[in-house]
């Protein structure tokens, strides 16, 4: 592979395919996985039912794992040739920022502002975007509880902040692909189009890449 990697990171809006497309490139390429532990936040469930209420205790218990996930990054892995992830660090403000009031998201940055600090640095970002219709059909056919009453207003809200942090990214390398008509699991041509992007194609700066179904 031309492109070599220590860390790639792969981010979107919830439903878009970035936990499902990290674990496909880290099964075929041997990669360490490092995944959003979802199920071990204990207020995410009553978030969705009470966005206000519950923000802060639900952003805290992100932050927290998430923090434990990037000092586990920071550390070699013998046994695996690089890692992959489906979240960089930073995304977790964004959440911060739609969803906490001023007092809560004074006293979040204070502690944000600490463990950014020392999180893991991507070597490429790939960002996947699409539609709300799109999400909201990915997240329906999964099927998980606490996602049943998702709110398209909600997923046009988090695709407005994603589009416009990542309109501005300068950290890494960033890669953008759009997946709304995409099928990287059912087509294969599509999912080995985005490996050549990945490995084969130079990196430069920020890329836009199109897969025509």
């Amino acid at each position: 592979m031309p492109n070599q990697f220590d860390f790639i990171a792969i981010e979107g809006v919830i439903g878009a395919g970035k936990t499902t497309l990290a674990s496909m490139l880290a099964e075929k390429y041997s990669a360490r996985v490092v995944l959003e532990q979802f199920e071990d936040n204990p207020f995410l469930a009553r978030f969705y039912e009470d966005r206000q209420r519950f923000a802060f205790q639900t952003q805290l218990s992100f932050l927290a794992s998430r923090f434990k996930q990037q000092q586990q990054l920071q550390t070699k892995d013998l046994f695996h040739s690089f890692s992959i992830s489906d979240y960089i660090f930073e995304k977790d403000r964004i959440f911060a920022r739609l969803n906490l009031d001023d007092e809560e998201l004074g006293l979040y940055d204070s502690i944000f502002n600490i463990m950014t600090g020392v999180s893991a640095k991507p070597d490429l970002v790939i960002y996947l975007q699409s539609s709300v219709d799109r999400l909201m059909q990915n997240i329906k056919a999964r099927g998980r509880d606490y996602e049943r009453d998702m709110s398209p207003t909600y997923l046009q809200e988090l695709s407005d902040a994603y589009n416009h942090y990542f309109y501005h990214y300068t950290q890494a390398p960033l890669m953008i692909i759009n997946t709304t008509e995409v099928d990287f699991v059912g087509n294969p041509e599509h999912f080995a189009y985005i490996e050549e992007q990945i490995f084969e194609q130079p990196i430069r700066g920020n890329t836009q890449i199109h897969i025509i179904p």
